[in-house]
């Protein structure tokens, strides 16, 4: 049985769901952060699974993997040993869960210096938790997901890995063409690599709904001004880019295709516009 690829979703009953889960994925996200360093911090982010997401293997002595699956609303963790545990996710506080793993993890003789650091986790249930929620923002990271995945593979630059990050709780993809930006230190790669940035959300306290964003450091002057496809809009507020509610998809007789009309778009002209000298770093 086929199932839509992006469903409904309703930004007032999955605001529960999605917290406890950004919760949860930032758990993750200390444990991903322990990896070798990489550019952009991109060690620190997570990656889509076939049902959620999951740090991906970490090597630490003892290797192991941490999955939310997020269909299933059901937290994992394995070791290259055949040790597992698992648990039900239900709205639990993320202080639960983070010591339910260290403690798996502990036990299997993952390294003292391997372990993230203890700060301070969501203490608070997240009593309106919903599985049925969950199942549908699990099917909207999968579709958007495969989108980011048919996207990039046209691209014939550099891109990053598509990630989750536990920080703001968005899924992305960058273009690194391999320009450098005027005026920047070229050994700072944070502020020396040209890049866009193309990302989905489910919410946030700037727009309070689910949405896509595309953003490019440094920002060509005319960019913003360029005409863009169907809902999609320029904001300028909190950050400059382009911006598609997520609700405009499911409407799309081919959502897919439109998704990539728009970033195909958006790549072609950050390719072909010139670049201004940047005064800040780029929007993660």
């Amino acid at each position: 049985m086929t199932t839509q690829p992006f469903p409904v979703l309703d930004p007032l009953a999955l605001a529960a769901t999605r917290d406890a889960l950004h919760a949860y994925a930032r758990v993750l996200g200390g444990w991903a952060a322990k990896r070798a360093p990489r550019k952009h911090w991109w060690q620190g982010s997570l990656r889509p699974s076939l049902n959620g997401l999951t740090t991906g293997v970490i090597h630490a002595g003892v290797d192991f993997e941490v999955e939310l699956d997020v269909r299933q609303s059901l937290w994992l963790a394995r070791t290259s040993g055949g040790e597992q545990l698992s648990g039900g996710l239900h709205g639990q506080p993320a202080t639960e869960l983070a010591s339910h793993v260290r403690r798996f993890l502990g036990a299997a003789g993952v390294a003292d210096d391997s372990m993230p650091e203890d700060h301070a986790h969501a203490a608070e249930p997240f009593t309106d938790y919903s599985a049925e929620q969950a199942i549908l923002l699990a099917r909207a990271w999968s579709g958007v997901s495969a989108a980011m995945e048919t996207f990039r593979a046209g691209i014939r630059e550099e891109t990053s890995p598509i990630q989750l990050w536990p920080h703001h709780f968005d899924l992305s993809m960058v273009w690194l063409p391999g320009d450098k930006v005027p005026g920047q230190d070229p050994e700072n790669a944070e502020y020396a690599d040209r890049q866009m940035n193309f990302g989905f959300t489910l919410g946030d306290a700037g727009i309070p709904e689910p949405y896509f964003y595309v953003t490019a450091y440094p920002l060509p002057a005319a960019l913003p001004g360029l005409p863009l496809p169907g809902a999609a809009t320029w904001r300028t507020e909190g950050f400059n880019g382009a911006v598609l509610p997520y609700r405009s998809l499911p409407q799309q007789a081919d959502p897919e295709d439109a998704l990539l009309h728009l970033w195909s778009g958006l790549l072609a002209a950050g390719r072909a516009l010139p670049l201004p000298t940047p005064q800040s770093g780029p929007t993660e």
